[in-house]
């Protein structure tokens, strides 16, 4: 049957490659204009803008734009006699555009994959001195390291993502476990993400509330772009990038309606899946006149349970969603932009007992009640944001100031087990609530080899538990300075590197000794690309030693009489990271092919446990729950090849990842907060645009083959058997959906697009979901194949 299943996959699968293949050649034949003049080139890698300008001088090519595009990154550096199609076509690698001549004098930009028709404007063709270049900068770029990447705008109207698990589908290295928004969590190479920097709009996040719950819950319709820096992350990505960073970045006004345009607009979008009977409703409503901008999106989605590959209901998947965005902005004629923005999301349903995993059975006394299977879940984020910038630097004052309030809230009802009969019964309601305060101020100082982007930040973070019984919180505040530059010194080089100083004062949930500290730290990062070859063949490295202080406790294992002294264990130290990188890749023609090892270590890994006197789980000395802080060592490697041509691409990407949890092999339970075993996962995406008739058709492919480097189940560990028993390998997986998108020529700009996920209606969990490995663990399975049918119309 498995063979049967893998020879279905290969032969929907070969049509796709081979459509794409075939396409790929006539769409790099047509690349080429009859412009016939050549130019001798030498511009090296800049700013896209200041690249145009020496373009244009050199061949007279006007660069032209559609009015609501936004331009932004670098370009590649260019040399040798080449036509103007070609020069630009290598000056553009990697930034996310291509180009098309419209007339042998004027080539038009547009974003890959959402390709528009060449703009004729009346009186002749905009020109260069009118781009305008916003959005990333240099400073919101990724790090260089091996492995970063930017989940772009144009990616995420390709993927048409329902949650954070298809928004980063595709990329192997980033893996999200459980099927169920409410208890997603991201891993970057198999280490959760409480352990990077995440924030929202340049706010830092604090959600590590119920480790059944997802760490940052946000709705994928809000967002106009995730960059992620795995292992090594620049200084100004903020205080405990132990694993590296995510920076989610939401809409703006300027992104719908565009940038140099007044008026309003809006956005209506309409979903039905089938597998479950989901219905979902978003509406976008928007406005900029005389520098003022208002934004609103509201989002909502009900529906019930969906099934698994097994045809089976799961218990406590049913949807009932509601979020929303809120922006008002002030530009004015000297560029001061200020902003305030107000997000929020809410999830209140019945849920699975622990939300990530269907179903845990427990050893019971006979006639003894047993946990219910599912309990109601209500689950409250919110973010609110202040920001100011300057869209008109001039010289070196380019400052960005952030203030942010962000909370999350789990109620959830609690039952104990009865010390008499061993039945859990319901007692009460209890609350969990993170919370953070926070903000920074910096300044980009520009140089005709780079810039450095030096400020300040703090936060002042909060876990607290209300609780009948058991109430208690933990707090910390943290100042930081930093400073990252990026330069380019030499030719054919790029360097990125910088520091940052952190003070932290932490206070545990009892009076104990050791429960205050006072300290600070260090933390250091470098990385750089080297082209070895112009133009085809670059090298990259980075690594980083990361001070995070002591990070706070989930919520609801805060226990108020913990020992924070260590006792027979080891004291409540700081956590601290040793990460590294290096790789190479290979560009030519659309063609890319790269590859990269990675590792990272954490020392004190912190993993608070409720228990005053924890054992952990090999044997090794009872230590407080509250200073149980194993170490975690993850390494592995990356490989991708892909072609990318003027209306679409075809990629293969490969992730092999290793965990260790103090020195031995790691498990899902073991690895609460900090890792999760992920193995071998291997991605297949393409699509392509069929511009005469405005249709995209596209697919990807989940490969996780079985993985038998597992834990040992410590129960099995006996003076007869030292070394125990592993756990059973973790079950193979193979994943195939499609997509086909119409955008047909109405007055308003009109999607209709319909999606088959898990076509081959596989029964499996994701290799990221939670107790896979465990025999007295029911996973929580993914949906079977479903039927996504989207409607969307912008005004």
């Amino acid at each position: 049957m498995k063979l049967l299943r893998r020879a279905a996959l290969l032969w929907a699968s070969a049509p796709l490659l081979a459509t794409a293949a075939s396409l790929a050649a006539a769409g790099a034949a047509n690349a080429q204009t009859e412009a016939g003049a050549t130019y001798t080139f030498d511009i090296p890698a800049k700013p896209l803008l200041s690249a145009f300008a020496d373009y244009t001088r050199l061949t007279g090519v006007q660069i032209l734009r559609p009015s609501a595009q936004r331009l932004t990154g670098r370009s590649r550096s260019v040399s040798g006699q080449l036509d103007a199609d070609t020069a630009l076509r290598r000056m553009l690698e990697g930034s996310g555009l291509v180009h098309s001549f419209s007339t042998p004098s004027a080539a038009t930009l547009y974003p890959l994959n959402e390709p528009l028709a060449p703009v004729q404007l009346a009186g002749g063709a905009t020109p260069l001195e009118e781009i305008t270049v916003t959005g990333e900068g240099a400073e919101d770029a990724p790090s260089g390291a091996p492995g970063s990447f930017v989940v772009t705008a144009s990616d995420i109207a390709r993927k048409n993502p329902q949650d954070v698990k298809d928004l980063f589908g595709g990329e192997p290295g980033v893996q999200v476990g459980s099927s169920i928004p409410l208890s997603q969590k991201v891993y970057v190479r198999g280490i959760e993400e409480t352990n990077l920097a995440v924030s929202i709009d340049g706010a830092a996040q604090n959600n590590k509330v119920f480790h059944h719950n997802a760490t940052t819950y946000i709705d994928p319709g809000l967002l106009k772009q995730a960059r992620v820096d795995p292992s090594v992350a620049p200084a100004n990505a903020g205080f405990g990038a132990l694993a590296g960073s995510i920076a989610y970045e939401t809409k703006d006004v300027a992104d719908l309606l565009g940038h140099d345009r007044e008026g309003v607009g809006g956005v209506v979008k309409g979903t039905f899946n089938s597998n479950g009977g989901v219905f979902g409703t978003s509406v976008t409503g928007y406005g900029k006149q005389n520098g003022f901008e208002a934004l609103g999106y509201l989002n909502w989605e009900k529906g019930g349970r969906y099934e698994n590959g097994g045809d089976d209901k799961m218990r406590g998947t049913a949807t009932d969603l509601l979020s929303g965005l809120g922006k008002l902005a002030y530009e004015s004629a000297e560029g001061h932009r200020f902003e305030a923005s107000y997000q929020r999301v809410l999830d209140d349903a019945i849920r699975p007992f622990r939300p990530n995993a269907g179903r845990v059975v427990r050893p019971l006394p006979d006639g003894a009640t047993p946990e219910p299977p599912t309990r109601p879940f209500r689950l409250e984020r919110q973010n609110a944001i202040l920001h100011y910038s300057m869209i008109s630097p001039e010289g070196w004052f380019d400052p960005k100031v952030v203030l942010a309030y962000g909370s999350t809230k789990v109620k959830v009802p609690t039952y104990p087990r009865d010390p008499d009969t061993g039945s859990f019964f319901y007692s009460y309601d209890s609350t969990g609530v993170t919370s953070t305060l926070n903000g920074r101020i910096e300044n980009k100082f520009a140089f005709a080899f780079g810039s450095v982007t030096a400020g300040v930040d703090f936060r002042n973070d909060r876990a607290d538990l209300r609780d009948r019984f058991d109430g208690a919180d933990e707090r910390m505040t943290n100042l930081g300075a930093y400073a990252q530059a990026r330069l380019e010194l030499f030719d054919r080089t790029r360097v990125s590197f910088g520091a940052r100083g952190d003070r932290q004062w932490f206070r545990g949930s009892s009076d104990s000794d050791g429960a205050k500290k006072d300290h600070g730290g260090v933390s250091v990062n470098a990385s750089g690309e080297y082209d070895l070859i112009a133009d085809l063949l670059t090298a990259k490295a980075g690594y980083s030693h990361v001070w995070a202080g002591v990070p706070l406790a989930e919520n609801f294992i805060i226990n108020p009489a913990w020992d924070y002294a260590g006792g027979s264990g080891k004291d409540l130290n700081a956590t601290t990271s040793d990460n590294y990188s290096a790789g190479l890749m290979v560009r030519r023609d659309g063609f890319t092919v790269e590859g990269s090892l990675f590792r990272t270590q954490i020392e004190n890994a912190r993993n608070a446990k409720f228990s005053n006197s924890y054992h952990p789980p090999y044997g090794e000395a009872t230590v407080p729950g509250a200073t149980w802080a194993p170490d975690l060592d993850t390494r592995g490697f990356e490989l991708g090849v892909g072609y990318e041509w003027k209306t679409g691409f075809v990629r293969v990407k490969y992730a092999h990842i290793d965990v260790d949890i103090d020195g031995r092999r790691g498990d899902s339970d073991t690895g609460n907060y900090i890792a999760t075993p992920v193995g071998d996962i291997i991605t297949i995406s393409a699509a392509h645009t069929f511009v005469d008739w405005n249709v995209t058709v596209g697919g990807d492919v989940e490969i996780a083959p079985t993985y038998r480097r597992t834990a040992i189940n410590p129960e099995t560990i006996t003076p007869k058997k030292p070394r125990g028993d592993r756990y059973p390998a973790y079950p193979a997986y193979e994943i195939v959906n499609a997509f086909i998108e119409y955008r047909p020529r109405f007055k308003y700009e009109t999607t209709l697009r319909l999606d088959v996920t898990n076509i081959f209606d596989e029964n499996y969990s994701s290799r990221a979901s939670y107790g896979s490995e465990f025999n007295n663990v029911t996973p929580l399975f993914e949906p079977g194949r479903a039927f996504l049918m989207t409607a969307q119309v912008k005004f």
